[in-house]
């Protein structure tokens, strides 16, 4: 029996029997009731809109599991939460569960919550003589944090084009405001973000797309295939302990997904908290409509999807390009949850 349909089995288990004590640091949460505390790497970025939207529509509550939603700045430091045992799931990058399973640990995908990764390279109009990825060495680029997604995707980009990531500068540049004022400051002269960064850096004449990967097109152009990105990824050993809790948070989602497949930007702008605006209502809904497309609409992982993500990391990651030809990807995410949920 594989580890899926080990899965399978054990939810069909408790639900014939009755509920398993939580697992793991955090979990009063689990089978046995409780919060399921979830780590969003930057809660208000549209990218990662499904979770708040999940809350928002009720779906969590709907489903009967009780959820916490919290917010780190980026990616790597949600990441880190999770490896420390202190919440039972993140909203992140799907490429996190590639690396540290290259690290020897098990963390896997319950939910693909988006198929591309919805993040633009921005060049400040400060700038000059920055045509494509081939001429970021000598530059500052800007990214989330050391460790994050966008830094993953930056070197990769500068690797594939001929370009050191050792040649370039990495800045923590953050997103919002503070990715907005280091593109106008001059104290970056690219940068890897999201919506809705982009639309007010491109609002304020502060900066312009060089490249855009909120498209299937414009990320095989980038990355050579699908990247799936934005998931809910979890422990394994959570997942395997409590399936009936997942499979009530991967309802929600999926739910969600659906949701957002068949309503407009405004529609779902007029959904979320109305702080996620900024004070500019126009704009975040542009947001939404340039990134919407971005998410799969039954949270199942792309085919050809893992094997672009392990080919991305492979190509300049110490972590990941030793072990490359040996890591077993059939244990970074599951159907057996999004599967149910349809």
């Amino acid at each position: 029996m594989n580890r899926k349909s080990r899965i399978a089995a054990a939810a069909g288990l408790v639900l014939a029997t009755s509920s398993l004590a939580a697992c793991g640091g955090n979990s009063s949460a689990g089978d046995s009731g409780g919060t399921v505390t979830i780590m969003v790497g930057g809660i208000d970025k549209v990218i990662y809109l499904p979770a708040m939207l999940t809350q928002q529509l009720g779906y969590f509550k709907d489903e009967g599991v009780k959820v916490k939603l919290m917010t780190e700045p980026s990616g790597a430091n949600a990441e880190t939460e999770l490896v420390a045992h202190k919440v039972e799931g993140v909203v992140g990058f799907y490429d996190h569960t590639v690396t540290l399973a290259a690290q020897g640990q098990c963390v896997e995908s319950v939910a693909q919550l988006a198929k591309v990764p919805g993040e633009v390279e921005m060049v400040s109009t400060k700038a000059s003589g920055i045509t494509g990825a081939g001429d970021f060495k000598g530059k500052k680029l800007g990214v989330t944090s050391a460790g994050s997604s966008t830094d993953y995707l930056t070197r990769y980009l500068a690797t594939k084009n001929g370009v050191d990531p050792k040649d370039y500068t990495t800045v923590n540049a953050g997103a919002g405001s503070t990715f907005v004022a280091a593109l106008q400051q001059g104290a970056i002269d690219a940068g890897m973000t999201t919506d809705p960064t982009v639309e007010t850096a491109l609002n304020q004449g502060v900066g312009k797309v060089l490249l855009d990967m909120r498209t299937e097109e414009g990320t095989k152009a980038a990355l050579g295939g699908l990247y799936p990105a934005a998931s809910l990824y979890m422990d394994c050993d959570y997942v395997r302990d409590n399936p009936k809790t997942v499979q009530k948070v991967t309802n929600a989602f999926v739910k969600t997904l659906s949701w957002i497949g068949s309503h407009s930007a405004a529609d779902i702008a007029a959904k979320m908290p109305a702080d996620y605006a900024g004070g500019d209502a126009a704009t975040y809904e542009k947001a939404i409509d340039s990134t919407k497309g971005i998410f799969t609409t039954d949270g199942v992982m792309p085919s050809d999807g893992p094997k672009t993500v392990l080919d991305v990391l492979g190509t300049f990651s110490d972590v990941v390009k030793p072990k490359k030809d040996s890591l077993d990807l059939s244990k970074t995410y599951t159907t057996t949850f999004v599967d149910a949920a349809k």
